[in-house]
């Protein structure tokens, strides 16, 4: 017999604290090794996204406690390994399509000036935003389930098991698309809000894998069995 899910209204508040969550534990030096991380990519990407995997886990395990300590192991330096194969998969498909969408918009006149060389710019900038939208709304569809599941079992396979990741989202749309909007929204406040407030992109983007870390975790903590495949 399947487990009973949340009330929505407790999604919801699941989904919410994840703007706060970041902010539990008052570990600064928690925030200053994300930071430094963010500041030095991409030569510490895979210890960053091993940490959001860390991240992911404790919230799955217990939200209350805050994000966790950073302890750099091979454990996580694996993880973070993982995670990055599977982000570049994804982008893998748009990656190849930039340079003949841009081709296309190049000989389309699609720039505003005549010069060949700014019209080759011109051409890579819009195709690299028409591919972007498609590309995050494949990111959004598939990576929280994908990182929720694997922060649960540990097990690779989870990360790149696209079908159990679709069938996460059917099983339970409510839950993913309160979880994709604070992932939306954190990405949002990081890259916008961080800037506005002076406060710095480097510690925005660290804010916004936080929150993302969280609502994924709310994916696992609300599905019936979200590390069945």
């Amino acid at each position: 017999m399947a487990a009973k899910r949340p009330a929505y209204g407790c999604r919801v508040k699941l989904v919410a604290e994840s703007f706060a969550w970041p902010f539990r534990g008052r570990r600064r030096s928690t925030w200053a090794a994300g930071v430094l991380c963010v500041l030095l990519l991409p030569v510490l990407l895979i210890p960053l996204l091993g940490y959001a995997i860390a991240a992911t886990r404790a919230a799955e395990q217990d939200p209350s406690q805050g994000p966790p300590a950073w302890r750099m192991s091979a454990s996580l330096l694996a993880d973070g390994f993982w995670t990055a194969l599977a982000v570049l998969l994804t982008l893998l498909p748009f990656a190849i399509a930039w340079d003949p969408l841009s081709s296309a918009f190049f000989n389309a006149g699609a720039s505003p000036t005549r010069d060949p060389a700014m019209s080759g710019i011109y051409a890579h900038v819009i195709a690299f935003f028409a591919l972007a939208l498609p590309w995050g709304l494949v990111a959004l569809l598939v990576l929280p389930h994908a990182t929720a599941s694997f922060a649960a079992t540990g097990k690779p396979a989870d990360l790149f098991n696209l079908a159990a990741a679709v069938r996460g989202v059917s099983r339970d749309f409510a839950a993913w698309n309160l979880a994709a909007a604070a992932i939306v929204t954190g990405w949002t406040i990081g890259l916008a809000c961080a800037g506005l407030l002076c406060v710095g992109i480097v510690p925005g983007i660290f804010y916004a894998i936080l929150v993302s870390a969280h609502a994924a975790a709310a994916l696992h903590r609300s599905g019936p069995n979200p590390s069945a495949g």
